[in-house]
């Protein structure tokens, strides 16, 4: 379980470092097709191909850095979660102050059958903080 414990940190680790990188691809490939992700005040995101339009649409504008605060991961067989404290900092591309948002997150975890954990369900409570 220390293993599988520590894979899903690598994998946050290296969703962070793809989101300040803007490697849409690399994301992906670190979620389930049908991931689903839930944020305050909007609707469902569903699969891959609607984060990936998110994405975009954002990088297009903004650079993304975040850190993550791991509080708890706890593993059952093919499944787990991780609870952390997420800090996400938007640059303005075109200039202007950067926006920061703060909050609690709960994502799910599936192990694939190759024994690779992706990301599965994620519940989102990020409040924006004001300008950095």
């Amino acid at each position: 379980m220390a293993d599988d414990k520590q894979q899903i940190r690598d994998l946050i680790d290296n969703w962070t470092r793809a989101s300040a990188a803007g490697d849409i691809s690399k994301i992906l490939s670190l979620m389930d097709e049908d991931a689903v992700f839930l944020r305050a005040e909007q609707p469902p995101m569903r699969g891959r191909e609607a984060f990936a339009a998110q994405f975009q649409k954002a990088i297009e504008q903004v650079r993304i850095e975040a850190a993550s605060d791991i509080k708890e991961i706890d593993v059952s067989g093919d499944m787990a979660y991780c609870w952390n404290e997420l800090s996400v900092t938007m640059i303005p591309l075109k200039g202007g102050p950067p926006m920061r948002q703060t909050g609690p997150v709960l994502t799910i975890f599936r192990k694939k059958a190759d024994g690779t954990w992706v990301l599965s369900r994620d519940a989102n409570l990020l409040a924006e903080t004001g300008k950095s």
